[in-house]
């Protein structure tokens, strides 16, 4: 059962709508945000975004209000999805779980989002078809994203990754980790197949972490997301499909992700 309320009008309208999720277990809580101006939404281009809570920090709606203000993008829904308690759970692959079992409830989420999430936002709105649909998320969440995406690839358009924890590995170094074999986003693009319609936008920044496996002087964060790009384009993805952001001074936070954000915008929905 879904519940709406409406927020205190900003510069950009926001609604709250509330679900209560059997997959989930709990309730789910998703920020939309709304297109100044409009009242009809059927035909527009959806983007949801996970770790949604996140967004007001930004502040995303002024975000938006700039960039509708300017022209620069196209009108589109947004509806960010607030993690829960679990969310090392319900984030992650759900090909598989990572080495600690985090992400075994992945699954689950990938069908509260076809089942729960996108009825629910298609009947308030009347809705019967969004144009496009795309997803994108932070850290772990756009980790999730990414996996929901890549393997629901008749569903998205564009997927976008900002600071993505593309090191989610099924084994542990001490369990003779294999950078080539064990990193389960870069192995599931490597056993995929080329989707001429899919965009990808990857975002690092260069202070997200310290760490440095491979000892090469450059922070796993960059490199996983590097290589994630190298097994795109062994698929058949072009320089047209794929975006990579690395911003300088760029930290593994919100400030960050909300520089970062209008880059993503311009680049998914310029007009």
């Amino acid at each position: 059962m879904a519940t709406l309320t409406v927020l205190q009008d900003p510069l950009v309208p926001v609604e709250t709508l509330t679900l209560d999720s059997d997959y989930l277990e709990r309730t789910v809580q998703a920020d939309v945000y709304l297109p100044p101006g409009l009242t009809q939404w059927e035909n527009l281009p959806l983007l949801l975004v996970n770790d949604g809570q996140d967004l007001p920090k930004m502040p995303f709606d002024a975000i938006l209000a700039e960039l509708y203000g300017q022209q620069a993008i196209e009108p589109l829904l947004v509806v960010a999805i607030h993690c829960g308690p679990e969310r090392k759970m319900e984030y992650g692959t759900a090909y598989a779980a990572d080495y600690l079992g985090r992400g075994a409830k992945a699954g689950r989420y990938v069908k509260f989002i076809f089942e729960e999430l996108l009825p629910a936002v298609r009947k308030k709105y009347q809705v019967v078809s969004f144009r496009e649909k795309s997803f994108a998320g932070f850290s772990l969440g756009g980790l999730s994203a990414l996996d929901i995406g890549w393997n629901h690839a008749s569903e998205f358009t564009k997927i976008g990754v900002f600071s993505g924890s593309l090191w989610w590995r099924r084994k542990s170094y001490e369990d003779g980790y294999d950078e080539e074999t064990d990193r389960l986003m870069h192995l599931q693009v490597r056993k995929g197949k080329f989707h001429p319609w899919m965009r990808f936008f990857l975002q690092t920044g260069t202070l997200d972490e310290t760490a440095d496996r491979n000892q090469n002087g450059v922070i796993d964060a960059i490199d996983d997301a590097l290589d994630l790009l190298v097994e795109l384009r062994a698929k058949g993805f072009t320089d047209q499909h794929l975006h990579y952001l690395e911003l300088e001074d760029g930290k593994h936070d919100v400030p960050t992700w909300g520089r970062a954000f209008p880059a993503f915008l311009r680049w998914g929905w310029s007009k």
